[in-house]
């Protein structure tokens, strides 16, 4: 498929461009939108084909034997992460968000800490304040202009009321794929607090080059405390599925959420089914494979732009495709640079303050869109911060 197609997704229901107006107040008309986490390309070909079948079968009825779905899931991790995954660990939710609230839900009570190195992405607060536990933001500090996590800092600011952390990985909104040095140090962190991990590695798939992710479950000595959060829908573009894997090696933790998952009636839907299914297959891999390299150069296009702007910064770019830009050098205001953006550029991009401490002279910006977009916006900030240069 070409990437570069344009494909019109206003008036289509659409969160991305269709709800940017209401809530950044930049007309779809005339702007940009690089919020939300979704890209602006279809899935491959054998997802859609898979639309298709259930389509042209016309009968829309109760999913049964999920054998295939399962060994598709247990394939894929084999394949393209070196983790064998035992099919009868995989729960399906609505989604990672979900996900991370049935966690919170399973393995946590009221009052008891969750955990966060922050910034990080927003929806994980929203969903450990409305369960009414407590949010520990641990701020990441930076070295080369890239987060690392401060354990020792960390250690200073624990209560001893935390039960969980939730680790992202990839990390969302800074774009670092965790070194397996640093992922040994939250194990040792977890063990240290003795906190429950739920690892979000959603972004998995979506590595630049030369880069390697390392699951967690590949860290010696956390088979106890951890749950493995993993998706197809960031890597094909299928969000709207909104279905995910929570897998669990634990037996204790395992039966503990599939209670959970029994007492609220959890079932995913079959169309979520049927496209992962068709999703983790050697079809769905070469698509990627051609996908990463697009990103990739739209990265690099993109950090080129803006970091030649004095006083903006965009973060190294490991994995994931947002881009997360500090305006902290401009000495504006966070009001002014946003200002900027919004109006003068007319692009949406999401507010840095929503990931937690240490995001407010930032702004992410999704670039998984045809690469006239990426060029386009990148020549709108040159506008907008015109009288910088």
């Amino acid at each position: 498929m070409s990437f570069d197609e344009i494909i019109d997704r206003r008036g289509t229901h659409c969160v991305k461009w269709d709800m940017m107006e209401s809530l950044y107040g930049v007309s779809p008309k005339d702007g940009v939108s690089m919020w939300v986490a979704d890209m602006d390309f279809r899935p491959p070909g054998c997802v859609q084909d898979a639309v298709q079948a259930m389509m042209d079968h016309g009968v829309y009825g109760y999913f049964g034997d999920d054998s295939k779905y399962r060994a598709a899931i247990c394939w894929w991790m084999a394949e393209r992460h070196g983790w064998e995954v035992d099919p009868s660990h995989i729960f399906s939710t609505h989604g990672l968000v979900n996900g991370t609230a049935m966690c919170v839900d399973a393995f946590t009570n009221e009052g008891d800490g969750v955990v966060l190195f922050t910034p990080v992405y927003h929806a994980f607060a929203k969903v450990i304040r409305a369960a009414n536990r407590d949010l520990r933001e641990l701020e990441m500090g930076q070295e080369g202009g890239k987060y690392v996590l401060d354990f020792d800092a960390f250690d200073a600011q624990m209560t001893g009321n935390e039960k969980m952390l939730v680790l992202c990985s990839p990390h969302n909104p800074g774009g670092r794929v965790w070194t397996r040095a640093e992922l040994e140090g939250v194990a040792e962190f977890a063990k240290r607090h003795d906190l429950i991990i739920v690892s979000d590695e959603i972004h998995h798939d979506l590595l630049m080059p030369g880069q390697t992710h390392i699951p967690m479950t590949k860290i010696d000595g956390i088979a106890d405390r951890l749950v493995m959060m993993t998706a197809a829908t960031k890597t094909f573009n299928i969000a709207g599925s909104h279905i995910g894997n929570v897998i669990i090696a634990d037996d204790a933790l395992r039966a503990r959420f599939g209670a959970r998952m029994m007492a609220l009636g959890m079932s995913p839907n079959s169309f979520g089914l049927f496209m992962v299914t068709a999703a983790y297959s050697p079809a769905g891999a070469e698509w990627l494979d051609e996908l990463r390299g697009y990103l990739a150069e739209n990265a690099r296009i993109f950090d080129e732009g803006i970091n030649a702007i004095p006083g903006l910064r965009s973060m190294p770019l490991e994995a994931t495709y947002l881009a997360w830009v500090d305006f902290d050098g401009t000495g504006m205001t966070r009001e002014e640079f946003t200002d900027r953006v919004t109006n003068s550029a007319k692009i949406a991009a999401n507010y840095g303050p929503t990931f937690g401490k240490g995001g407010d002279s930032f702004l992410r910006f999704n670039i998984a869109a045809p690469r006239a977009v990426i060029e386009d916006a990148v020549a709108r900030m040159t506008t907008a911060f015109g009288d910088l240069q």
